[in-house]
């Protein structure tokens, strides 16, 4: 079939298969041209390595260090006559990329919330690793039934405290407006703490070393965004902001059963970047567009695999590891500098429907945001013929 772009709000409701594997050659391209990670990873598991900074982690781990790379994602497969979901198309070209530069890559499609998907990701490992020497934890879903309560949490993403009345972008009609967020009551700030916050991580490292399938010197992360006063009042002071903030509180007890391993547990601070979880937050596209502008000129602008790069060589991996007063390591300090987040500032006042495209780079957006589902990406034909069925080898 002949693919186009349909966009439903912050949603691309089509994938292109090609585009996708174009996106994920490019990503692994530009890896490669750094050589070798010295003292990288060997044996990494990703969780939520379909997409966003869970992709570029797996293509990093395996392209940058040569590590095998065991990949929990949640992803529908495409059909004859309806095309799948990006990640599983990012899946199936990188297992493609890495059967042919004979790097070990088995991946599980499955709820990682799950006991299911935790004892069988366990199992791999017993049979094909042995233990596993990094843990990256980069889950993004709307709900989470807890396996010990079963209880199913859906999250919001609402300001605490106050109701909030802010500009954002309506992606749709391309134009500037007033978005109006009710304050979260408790239960939803609870409820998105239990989806997004950092319970899920702590399980999974339990249940990783309670199998004994952790090596000596074992590292984790989870991936945050702490941003600037722009966006606190729906992130950092919101419920997504709760939720981030319980990663703070947890990888303390986390860090603590790693240390008996020599280990380490990190929570990492990334930038902001165009995903489909940022899409959804009615802030983020316009706060982006500006981003993108400022950072652009001054050639600082970098994207998931940017980051994630140099989080794994500069920090995770780094002789000296770029860490903040609370131990967090810190990847997202080139857009949080002064002048970078005072001219975003300034432009965010003067913006208007008028000077969008003058002022903002809400092309650069959209263009950013179309690649994350296959479309817009260079060298592709987006008017051959394509078939929406693409296997994922060693899919277990």
């Amino acid at each position: 079939m002949i693919i186009k772009p349909r966009v439903r709000g912050f949603m691309c409701v089509t994938t292109h298969p090609v585009g996708c594997e174009a996106n994920v050659k490019q990503q692994i391209d530009y890896v490669k041209s750094f050589g070798d990670i010295p003292n990288g990873p060997k044996n990494v598991l990703i969780l939520g390595a379909s997409t966003g900074y869970g992709l570029a982690s797996r293509i990093v781990s395996a392209f940058g260090a040569g590590a095998k790379t065991l990949g929990v994602f949640f992803e529908r497969e495409g059909t004859s006559d309806k095309p799948g979901t990006p990640g599983w198309y990012n899946s199936a070209a990188f297992h493609k990329f890495a059967e042919a530069e004979g790097l070990y890559a088995k991946s599980i499609n499955g709820d990682a919330f799950s006991d299911e998907i935790k004892q069988k990701t366990i199992d791999a490992i017993k049979q094909d690793l042995g233990k596993v020497d990094l843990v990256i934890y980069s889950l993004a879903a709307p709900r989470r039934t807890n396996p010990r309560t079963g209880i199913t949490h859906n999250s919001t993403l609402k300001p605490i405290g106050k109701d909030l009345v802010q500009n954002g972008i309506d992606t749709d009609k391309e134009i500037i407006k007033e978005f109006t967020l009710p304050a979260a009551t408790e239960e939803e700030i609870a409820n998105t703490v239990a989806v997004m916050g950092g319970e899920d991580w702590q399980m999974w490292i339990d249940a990783l070393a309670d199998a004994g399938v952790l090596a000596e010197g074992a590292k984790t992360t989870a991936y945050t965004y702490l941003g600037e006063k722009i966006t606190w009042d729906i992130y950092w002071d919101g419920t997504i902001g709760a939720a981030k903030k319980d990663l703070d509180k947890r990888v303390i007890d986390i860090r603590s059963k790693l240390a008996a391993l020599g280990g380490d547990a990190r929570v990492s601070v990334l930038k902001a970047v165009v995903t489909q979880a940022s899409a959804a937050i009615p802030v983020m596209p316009l706060y982006l567009a500006l981003l993108f502008k400022t950072m652009k000129a001054e050639g600082t602008h970098e994207g998931c695999i940017e980051q994630v790069n140099g989080l794994f060589r500069d920090s995770l991996y780094g002789a000296n590891p770029i860490l903040d007063d609370t131990g967090r390591l810190r990847a997202d300090l080139k857009e949080l500098q002064p002048h970078v987040q005072d001219k975003v500032g300034a432009l965010w006042e003067q913006i208007n429907n008028d000077n969008i495209n003058e002022l903002s780079d809400f092309a650069g957006y959209k263009h950013e945001f179309l690649k994350l589902f296959g479309f817009e990406v260079d060298g592709v034909d987006y008017e051959a013929d394509v078939n929406p069925e693409a296997p994922i080898a060693n899919l277990l």
